[in-house]
């Protein structure tokens, strides 16, 4: 297993370096292929580096009309009266990647995929879910649940989610070869996009995600909904599963509320229970896992760097 580790001063930093390495990246896939695929976050720690990626495409230093983009997730339930309002909502990811990185392109990328939550009416789905029992089930070992729909369900509004937003994702980014570099960040619990804490896994590519109730406090504390009531209960969402089929991952961290999951992530074994861990399985397989993070999130990854270096895990310092 090799994964490498980068160890910042700070947010801006972080951000600095980790927009070289992706850059870097997509510039030597480009010489050896005519289009390059590239996995989008959302959330606070990508935008330092989208925005240095924007400055870099704007100078001609990056070939954005080569670009092909795929996002990691979107929230079901957000307000609106259509698919459209709440595709433009301001808490919607599809206006945040606007807003933070595809509106300062001078040169558009060649498309950009964001999964269909907002095609999703949330209480058009809880009242099928509540009528048509039988169709679905919750797996996950917490208050986050992963819920699959069965093959050829009663509910022909399950069966269209089932196979025209959560399959058809998946065979979208399959279409295109699949993900070149994955740019991902990490939560409290430490989950992926919203594969929450406790998901299992084994069948994760593309999910419907009933959203553990910590997720929706981080959301309100976080500012980005008035009350627990105003925010989203469900989300589309890719995978770990899906996540680490990348051919490469750039994990972004910065602040105490990341310590423990990425401590936890390289420290212990691959569990459900930290989903971003499964990239020490994603490592082994050959995988190249790159964690840019800042001193702060480094602090116990330094602490233990000679267990750290038994696992094949590298800890470059620039802090």
């Amino acid at each position: 297993m090799s994964i490498r580790v980068i160890i910042t001063k700070n947010f801006k930093h972080m951000s600095a370096v980790a927009a070289e390495t992706v850059k870097k990246n997509i510039i030597q896939t480009l010489r050896k292929k005519r289009e390059f695929v590239l996995g989008l976050a959302t959330g606070s720690s990508p935008t330092g580096v989208y925005k240095r990626l924007a400055k870099a495409a704007n100078a001609g230093q990056i070939e954005s009309a080569r670009i092909r983009s795929f996002n990691l997730d979107e929230y079901v339930g957000l307000p609106g009266e259509n698919a459209q309002q709440r595709m433009m909502h301001p808490e919607s990811y599809c206006y945040f990647m606007i807003q933070e990185f595809f509106g300062l392109l001078k040169n558009k990328f060649l498309e950009t995929s964001v999964p269909f939550g907002s095609l999703i009416d949330q209480k058009q789905l809880v009242r099928q879910l509540k009528a048509h029992t039988g169709d679905w089930r919750e797996v996950g070992t917490d208050a986050g649940r992963s819920i699959i729909i069965k093959s050829r369900p009663d509910s022909e509004y399950l069966e269209w989610i089932r196979r025209e937003v959560l399959e058809a994702y998946a065979r979208k980014i399959k279409k295109r070869g699949g993900i070149d570099l994955q740019v991902i960040g990490v939560g409290g619990r430490g989950h992926v996009a919203f594969h929450e804490s406790g998901i299992p896994f084994k069948g994760s590519k593309v999910m419907l995600v009933k959203l553990d109730d910590n997720t929706v406090t981080n959301a309100v504390a976080d500012g980005h909904f008035p009350s627990g009531k105003d925010c989203p209960r469900y989300a589309v969402s890719m995978g770990a599963e899906l996540v680490y089929q990348a051919n490469a991952v750039v994990l972004l961290a910065s602040g105490k509320r990341k310590v423990s999951s990425v401590a936890e992530s390289l420290l212990g074994d691959p569990t459900p229970d930290v989903p971003i861990s499964y990239g020490q399985i994603y490592a082994k397989e050959g995988g190249t896992l790159i964690y840019v993070v800042d001193k702060i999130v480094g602090k116990p990854l330094l602490a233990n760097r000679k267990a750290l270096k038994q696992k094949g895990v590298r800890i470059r310092n620039l802090a």
